[in-house]
Parts: C-alpha cells; sequence; structure tokens
C-alpha cells in the first residue's frame, strides 16, 4: 500500500483519544474512528503512522501498524462481547504449560525452581491452585481453580484481553499470560520460561536455526502484547 498522508498526530475526543492522518480519523475495518483511553498508547500509533512508508507515496503494510492492529481489535472485536475471548483463554488454565513437567529429573528439577513460583503466585494472589504432573497425560484441575483464573480474565478490560490473546497461546500458559499483564513478570522473563525445555535440550544437542527463528518471533509477539498493556496504563 501506498503512503497517502504526510502528518500523523493524536487527537482528544469525548471518550479518549483518536489518531488523524492530515486531520482524517484513522478508522477500523468496520468504519468506526479508532480510540483509544490513554494517551500514551494514541502516541504510539500515531508514531507507527508516522513511521509507515516513511513519506507520502512510501510503501507500507499492515505489518507496519502492530499497535493499531491490536488496538483495533480490542475495541472492535473484544470489547462488544469479551465473553468469547474469556472462555477461550480459560481454557488454557486446563493444560497451562507450567503444569507439566519433565521426566528427566534434571530438568524437572529446572522446571520446579522456575515454574512453581508462578504457580504459587497463582494460588495465592488468585486462589487458583493447579495440579502439577509428570510427563505428557492430562491432570485434570479443580474446577474452583479454574473458575477463579476464569474470573480473573473476565476482569480485565478490553485491551488486557486483546494482550493476552497474544500472550496465552504464546507462552502456551494462561498463569504466565496473567502475570505479564498483571505485572508479576517482565515480557521478557515470560518468554524465557515458556521455552525453559527448549532451552535446556538446546544446550545438548545444539541449536536448531528453525525452531529459534520461530522463538524471536514469539518474543517479539510477547513484547508488543506487554507494550500495549504498558500503554494503556500511563
Amino acid at each position: 500500500m501506498k503512503r497517502f498522508w504526510d502528518r500523523a498526530e493524536v487527537t482528544e475526543q469525548p471518550d479518549g483519544f483518536g489518531v488523524a492522518l492530515d486531520g482524517r480519523p484513522v478508522r477500523l475495518p468496520g468504519g468506526t474512528p479508532l480510540v483509544v483511553a490513554a494517551a500514551s498508547l494514541a502516541r504510539a500509533i500515531a508514531e507507527e503512522w508516522q513511521a509507515a512508508g516513511g513519506a507520502r507515496d512510501g510503501e507500507f503494510t499492515a505489518a507496519d501498524l502492530p499497535l493499531t492492529r491490536l488496538a483495533g481489535t480490542a475495541q472492535e472485536r473484544i470489547a462488544p462481547d469479551p465473553a468469547p475471548q474469556v472462555e477461550g483463554l480459560a481454557k488454557y488454565a486446563e493444560t497451562d504449560l507450567l503444569c507439566y513437567r519433565s521426566e528427566d529429573p534434571r530438568l524437572a528439577a529446572l522446571e520446579a525452581a522456575s515454574w512453581q513460583p508462578l504457580l504459587d503466585w497463582a494460588a495465592l494472589q488468585h486462589d487458583a491452585p493447579l495440579r502439577v504432573t509428570t510427563g505428557l497425560m492430562p491432570v485434570a484441575q479443580e474446577p474452583m481453580a479454574l473458575a477463579a483464573l476464569r474470573r480473573v480474565a473476565a476482569g480485565c478490560t478490553a485491551t488486557e484481553l486483546t494482550a493476552l490473546g497474544v500472550l496465552v497461546p504464546s507462552l502456551g500458559s494462561l498463569v504466565l499470560g496473567l502475570a505479564v499483564v498483571q505485572g508479576r513478570l517482565e515480557a521478557e522473563e515470560a518468554h524465557r520460561l515458556a521455552v525453559l525445555d527448549e532451552t535446556y535440550q538446546e544446550a545438548f544437542w545444539g541449536t536448531d536455526a528453525e525452531a529459534a527463528a520461530r522463538r524471536e518471533r514469539i518474543a517479539r509477539e510477547v513484547a508488543l502484547a506487554a507494550r500495549l498493556v504498558a500503554l494503556s496504563r500511563d
């Protein structure tokens, strides 16, 4: 696509902040003007539009506008009906990555030292104690723990739910996703914990280029989701 504007700037709206391109509001696919609650998020969105394509008639793609995409998802898809997103996220607690430990004693010890503090946090902070198992056989979680995590997700804003929609599938863990959104973990540390098994195995067998590239891509997605949350709270 060719850039069709010279200047992107933040505009104040009755219910928040928008972004205008040469005075025309950025609109979502449904036609509604984009509006976010935080000025800092609006500024960051304006900055990515200002940078996209370089100058008028420059080429840009949707990949140049990641915050716009996420903010638009929150406004147009999540906010009108958060329930499907909440239910989809809550399902991850049934098979949360942190609950499945290796049969290798050395790796299992590393997992316990790295992951158990987050499970303890979920139990203490959210009254959601999750059971741990060894191997890949599913372990049934207590309904009360699953219900507690569902309530936590249901209490999130549309922007937080959008971020969780990136974080939780990327990390394989609702607990890790919530820890990032609630400030318990930095994005980089959450990603490190999520790929703990992979990096442990690579220490013995060497790095797989395809797997490393996938981890880098996921790390960028996790960082973007965490940035969305941080900017939405400034």
